[in-house]
């Protein structure tokens, strides 16, 4: 019977191997076909996205969008959603131009379509697969009932510099987890078959080296060995293309001098020779003409630039479209480089079925019935809820019980328009209820809220209208600062327990919002200094997009609930676990410095020659500051929850390995509280001597376990010769023979240690 059932498995894979080979055999007769029938400019017209005037995420919008569809000047739209208007926009398109080319339709779709779940950070921090792959499914079920059958995601940017505002649209510091989560996005957003109306192609950014910008400023600088490349920052976006990524956005920086949207090394080099990749690649907002700015000539030049790098689509810049033509003529670039461009684009349009049905997402009885659903704002609350961590909770301040009368106070107590977070596009702002309407609806009348505004969100009216653009306004009090902090504590007076919602407004991260202060902003905090000295008990739910400073108020808040930005069910997500019906579990993805001047700051930093002693807080002559110890707030991987868990030691089934075996670490994890919940087991692993220097720490492994209270359960971990590998300073992906320490524990700097060798 085994051998019957291997053989079945053999004919059934040699099947969709052939079939897949017949359906590559006959795409590429269709396009051939087809390509033999377009004039050079009609070819140059598929590498031109525009924006359809929707949710514009930079300076420059598209005009002459009708005239140019009819002309076969136009490959692909994106800000653009209805079934209605996309329908008009591809019967244009199908019936008014000359070859009748579908146009292929994309968006922002990062966290969520209509029903908006955490932000990227906060997704990582739920450190759940299986909830973030369902998190993309149900955005590509919404997205595509709205026409849309391209998103520009999964964002797999690895940040260590949390002034950088786009670290809220990755999954932060680590290698390991992010290529985890990359892979559950592609896989979520692109499903088992493009080819059905259900699906999104995926396209991974920035490509490359996006997060680790000079001094966390946007667009800015990236200058970066390959050794670092290859070992930290190449991994997820690989991960992205081995899950089959349909296409691939470059990213704005240069690197090394040489900015990625020109850099044929970058995009054919490695994307394609290297990694094997078979999409097309499209540029970000305008980045072919900010070539010029970056000092490489001018349009015609960069276009020509771009085209040479092995870039094939040119996003709303319009370079291609006025410069190619020109520069083909003049032999400074080849009819066959604008051939491969197209042909690829065109490849993306027929795996997505376009082609065979165009209008094949554009059925309005889908956008009524799969959008905001029921299921999918229940998802979307659970989801939320998992992402939460738990920073502190002295005295078991948390959870709270569901009578009497709570605060809620602050600027984030009572606008709809921030719960959703940054990149959120799509989202219907009026009618995602705030965290006040939240709270009510998931409490009922157990418990009586009552609510203030506390303090402006930020004392400078000018930096508030910058950090709530795009109708994230939070309204403000024009009077003075202590008369506004007085009332709200005459509000606070007939509570039991104050709720301090207090951080950043959605637009104070993402894309073009970096910062040098990452502390809480000094009116809120002059709020919270006068709400603790109430006496009454204070939990602060803090809202944010990045890793904040908040070491006093670690010292003197006793709760806080780190929420991201949670989604639509922010405010519901929020009071189950503030009143106890859902156990927080989220571990933080990024690492919380003490200050500013810490960072970049890591867990998988390597030893310097001179390191300081473990628990040492200064030595003279050793890698050190004098002023503040080199500890994180709060490392990578932590969080708390209402119960505790217990780890034993590690129990290795073998010492040693050889290249061909597998190791086994075991750890029995108990629920030694009073809650049933979950925690994520995290897996580390040192290699101690190498022919490079090796980080202290690498993350390789991880589960996340639900116990009962009292229950106990051996969690086992299989290692193998390639949780050891890495490129030397050869490139060569190696794992090289030597003693080993591996690490089990509740997060980065909280571990049992065991020890082994690789012959």
């Amino acid at each position: 019977m085994k051998r019957l059932t291997i053989w079945m498995l053999g004919i059934a894979t040699i099947a969709w191997l052939d079939a897949n080979a017949q359906t590559d055999t006959k795409m590429d007769k269709f396009i051939a076909d087809l390509m033999g029938k377009m004039t050079v400019e009609e070819k140059i017209g598929q590498l031109n996205l525009v924006t359809g005037g929707e949710a514009v995420t930079g300076s420059v919008v598209s005009t002459g969008v009708e005239a140019k569809i009819k002309a076969g000047e136009i490959g692909g739209i994106f800000s653009m959603s209805s079934p209605a208007k996309i329908r008009a926009a591809q019967e244009l398109a199908v019936t008014q131009s000359r070859l009748g080319i579908p146009i292929i339709f994309g968006m922002d779709v990062i966290h969520g379509y209509k029903t908006m779940f955490p932000i990227p950070l906060g997704l990582a921090a739920t450190w759940d697969m299986g909830l973030i792959r369902e998190s993309a499914r149900i955005a590509a079920v919404e997205a595509s009932a709205d026409g849309l059958n391209w998103t520009f995601s999964p964002m797999v940017d690895i940040s260590r510099d949390p002034r950088w505002g786009r670290i809220s649209e990755g999954s932060g510091e680590d290698t390991y987890l992010s290529s985890r989560i990359a892979t559950e996005m592609v896989k979520g957003y692109q499903g088992e078959d493009l080819a059905t109306n259900y699906t999104l192609m995926a396209c991974v950014k920035h490509f490359a080296l996006y997060g680790a910008a000079e001094a966390g400023r946007d667009y800015h600088t990236t200058d970066m060995s390959l050794h670092r490349m290859y070992n930290e920052y190449f991994p997820p976006y690989k991960a992205a293309i081995d899950a089959g990524a349909g296409t691939v956005m470059t990213s704005f920086n240069d690197i090394n001098g040489v900015p990625a949207t020109a850099n044929r090394w970058l995009m054919t080099d490695v994307l394609r020779n290297q990694w094997g990749f078979k999409g097309m690649v499209v540029t970000d907002y305008t980045a072919i003409n900010e070539l010029i700015d970056h000092g490489l000539g001018d349009l015609q030049a960069v276009s020509a630039l771009a085209l040479k790098a092995g870039v094939h689509m040119d996003m709303v810049g319009e370079g291609y479209l006025t410069t190619l033509k020109k520069s083909l003529d003049e032999g400074k670039v080849a009819q066959a480089e604008i051939d491969e461009a197209c042909r690829l684009i065109l490849e993306a349009k027929y795996k997505l079925g376009l082609f065979e049905d165009p209008f094949r997402y554009c059925d309005e009885e889908r956008a009524k019935n799969n959008i905001l659903t029921t299921a999918h704002l229940a998802k979307a609350r659970e989801i939320a809820g998992k992402s939460f961590v738990l920073l502190k909770n002295e005295n078991n301040t948390l959870p709270l019980k569901k009578e009497g009368t709570v605060a809620l106070i602050g600027p984030l107590s009572n606008t709809r328009a921030n719960m959703p977070g940054t990149w959120s596009v799509s989202a219907d702002l009026e009618n995602t209820p705030s965290l006040l309407e939240g709270m009510q609806a998931a409490l009922g009348d157990k418990v009586n809220i009552v609510q203030h505004l506390g303090a402006n969100l930020l004392s400078d009216a000018a930096y508030q209208e910058r950090a709530t653009m795009f109708g994230r306004t939070i309204p403000r009090d024009g009077r003075p600062e202590d008369e506004i902090i007085a009332e709200a504590l005459q509000v606070a007076a007939s509570a039991d327990v104050i709720v301090a919602a207090l951080g950043e407004s959605s637009e104070m991260s993402g894309e073009s919002s970096s910062r040098t202060e990452l502390g809480i902003p000094d009116t809120q905090k002059r709020l919270l200094e006068a709400l603790l000295k109430t006496g009454k008990p204070v939990v602060l739910v803090l809202f944010t997009g990045r890793p904040l400073t908040l070491t006093w108020e670690n010292e003197h808040v006793p709760a806080i609930l780190n929420v991201w930005f949670g989604g639509t069910e922010t405010g519901k997500a929020v009071a189950d676990v503030l009143f106890g019906d859902v156990n927080p579990s989220g571990k933080l993805p990024a690492t919380f410095p003490q200050n500013v001047g810490q960072i970049p700051l890591y867990y998988s930093a390597k030893n310097t020659g001179r390191p300081l002693a473990d628990g040492a807080w200064f030595e003279k002559f050793r890698s050190n500051y004098l002023d503040v110890t080199n500890e994180s707030l709060y490392p990578f991987g932590y969080g708390l929850s209402y119960t505790t868990f217990n780890y034993s030691d590690i129990q290795l089934d073998k010492n040693t390995m050889g290249a061909d075996d597998k190791l086994t670490a075991t750890i029995t994890l108990s629920n030694t509280g009073n809650y049933d919940g979950e925690e994520v087991v995290q897996l580390y692993i040192r290699d101690l001597v190498g022919s490079v220097t090796r980080p202290v720490k690498e993350l390789k492994g991880f589960q996340k376990v639900f116990l009962k209270k009292g229950e106990s359960r051996d969690i086992r971990f299989e290692i193998t010769v390639d949780d050891l590998k890495f490129y030397n300073n050869e490139l060569e992906f190696v794992a090289e023979p030597g003693d080993f320490k591996l690490f089990i524990g509740t997060s980065s700097s909280d571990v049992k240690e065991a020890g082994f060798s690789l012959r």
